[in-house]
């Protein structure tokens, strides 16, 4: 069996590296940006770092910033009309995973019009043709959206969320800059460093795992692990881990998929709009413990990454616990709750079900059902 590795042609790295972007817009002989992005970055003036790089480089752009936190199909729709009133060719996201996903659907509906109807979207869909170039900029340490092959979209009728995973939409320019993340609250902060926690313990105990994503994997929890809390206090340092770890963490489990513990945060994002950091950061030391037996001697490691002592000297038990404790520590001292207060008996039938449609719950690395689903949420109560 073939396994494949898919990353960004090019990406920057580093304290200042959007002054790169006008290089690479003039190299790719682009015209005009569509600037993807939220109301509350442009609003704080967060934008402007890099349109006013663009303004003095005479680069053209309209800006599009209809996006909500957890994108719908409607910003979609707005979008690709957005993006084809502007005459633009090419899309600059700039932002958390909502700015990136909405960029990704939109250039792929532009370049592959068949996929108009945004829930045909879902899941792989058989799109022909890449999407729009796209230039991405992240503005928090997390969702690492820039180095992705997958999108997360909205149903806010179905009240649910749908993952679309398609080759077509990786961005061809990643600019990850930890100085356009120092306008993030702490709390963002927090809930977007164990995003990228999820996404790396998720990404090396899937059931797609190897050698070289093992690899991406353990470094991100290292680096994360390490790295988080002083993010979340606001210094330079701990910015620059996390930038850097969170991109890790994408090249993994881009290529090789995610478990549960994402499946569950999608639903309980879509019905209770909880934030996906949140969310993932309370469902990932429960799937911990439902996976635990699955996953042979990886959780030793998951500890000795997380900076556990003596793990060599622990029988299985006491690593694989001393995993999930390290991660409900890290969850602990960042302030991110462990229960869900709005979660309610009487929606645990349509959550499990939801997490189970989820398409991210086959790369689990135990077979799961709704009734092992529903035990799981209930935790949470």
């Amino acid at each position: 069996m073939a396994n494949r590795i898919m990353l960004n042609q090019t990406s920057y790295h580093g304290a200042g590296a959007i002054k790169e972007i006008p290089n690479e817009v003039k190299a790719n002989g682009f015209k005009k940006a569509l600037v993807c992005c939220g109301p509350t970055l442009l609003k704080h003036g967060v934008i402007a770092q890099v349109t006013d790089i663009l303004d003095a480089e005479g680069l053209t752009y309209e800006i599009f910033s209809d996006i909500k936190p957890n994108p719908t199909i409607e910003n979609v729709v707005d979008g690709v009309n957005a993006f084809k009133a502007a005459g633009a060719d090419y899309i600059l996201a700039i932002g958390g995973g909502s700015a990136m996903d909405t960029a990704k659907a939109v250039g792929i509906i532009i370049n592959n019009p068949e996929f108009a109807d945004v829930h045909s979207l879902e899941g792989v869909a058989p799109t022909k043709k890449p999407c729009v170039p796209i230039i991405a900029v992240p503005t928090t340490a997390g969702t690492a959206a820039e180095v992705t092959i997958n999108y997360v979209i909205t149903d806010v009728e179905r009240k649910r969320k749908f993952v679309c995973v398609d080759p077509h939409d990786m961005p061809i320019v990643a600019v990850v800059d930890p100085d356009m993340m120092n306008s993030m609250p702490q709390s963002l902060t927090a809930s977007t460093g164990m995003d990228a926690l999820t996404h790396a313990i998720e990404g090396y105990t899937t059931a797609g795992a190897w050698e070289m994503t093992d690899m991406f994997h353990l470094e991100a929890i290292r680096l994360i692990s390490a790295n988080l809390r002083g993010a979340v206090e606001g210094t330079k340092e701990g910015r620059e881990g996390m930038a850097l770890g969170q991109y890790i963490a994408g090249m993994g489990f881009s290529n090789v998929g995610l478990g549960i513990a994402h499946s569950m945060a999608h639903t309980l994002g879509a019905v209770y709009d909880t934030p996906h950091g949140v969310a993932c950061a309370m469902m990932l030391p429960i799937v911990m413990e439902y996976n635990a037996e699955c996953t042979g001697e990886k959780y030793r490691e998951i500890a000795r990454a997380m900076g556990v002592k003596g793990v060599d000297e622990m029988s299985v038990e006491e690593y694989r616990a001393a995993a999930v404790n390290a991660v409900k520590q890290l969850s602990l001292d960042v302030g991110i709750p462990a229960k869900l207060e709005a979660l309610k008996e009487e929606d645990l039938p349509f959550l499990a079900q939801s997490a189970y449609d989820d398409a991210c719950r086959p790369g689990n690395p135990k077979d799961t059902n709704v009734a092992d689903l529903t035990e799981l949420f209930r935790k949470l109560m």
